[in-house]
């Protein structure tokens, strides 16, 4: 399947096949392909919490908002962003000391710059999660297509409460939710809604 393929057939499923399992290889393939996702400085301030048991499961469906497609779905992923992800203490700063030769004022130079871009403020911080999450997000969903699983984001959802319910921890951002699973072929999609182009959403200046 070509990228042109994917984009074509990705869609977000409502109904999925109750009690189809994704192949563990399947789903670790779509990470470690989905974290070819660009993110600041590499930084990768992002985790992700694979619910898979029925009792998680259950109180997940309850926090947002009773969506069946939580309990159908074989997994859904909490995409969550680190709003302190570009704190000296994170492991990518040693692996960019390596990757550049061991030069330190080079990536202390990085570092404040991170710090002073997505570290001065608390709403900076919040998109400084928010759009790198975002980033995996698409990717993982993509990635998913490729493999033959379908997929499902979800926003409409108690974010503070699962961040409680799950201990998600501090400076950690639940982002949005993706249900993963194969579509329930005995129901239908509605066909693809129109999408705004070029013409209709964007400015030139």
């Amino acid at each position: 399947m070509d990228l042109l393929e994917v984009y074509e057939k990705r869609r977000s499923v409502n109904f999925f096949e109750k009690g189809r399992e994704i192949p563990q290889d399947i789903l670790e393939n779509i990470i470690n392909k989905a974290v070819l996702a660009p993110s600041a400085f590499n930084l990768q301030p992002w985790e992700i919490v694979a619910v898979k048991t029925k009792e998680n499961k259950e109180k997940l469906c309850k926090l947002s908002n009773n969506q069946e497609k939580i309990l159908d779905g074989a997994i859904t992923l909490m995409i969550v962003g680190n709003k302190n992800g570009f704190a000296t203490d994170s492991p990518v700063w040693e692996e960019m000391l390596i990757s550049m030769g061991g030069n330190k004022e080079a990536v202390e130079g990085a570092q404040g710059a991170a710090g002073f871009l997505y570290g001065s403020t608390e709403e900076r911080k919040l998109k400084f999660a928010e759009s790198n999450a975002g980033l995996l997000a698409m990717s993982i969903m993509n990635m998913a297509t490729y493999y033959g699983v379908d997929s499902h984001p979800m926003s409409g959802v108690d974010f503070e409460g699962i961040e409680r319910e799950f201990n998600l921890g501090e400076g950690k951002n639940l982002v949005m939710l993706i249900v993963l699973g194969y579509f329930d072929k005995s129901k239908e999609l509605y066909p693809r809604r129109p999408r705004r182009l070029y013409k209709d959403i964007v400015k030139e200046i």
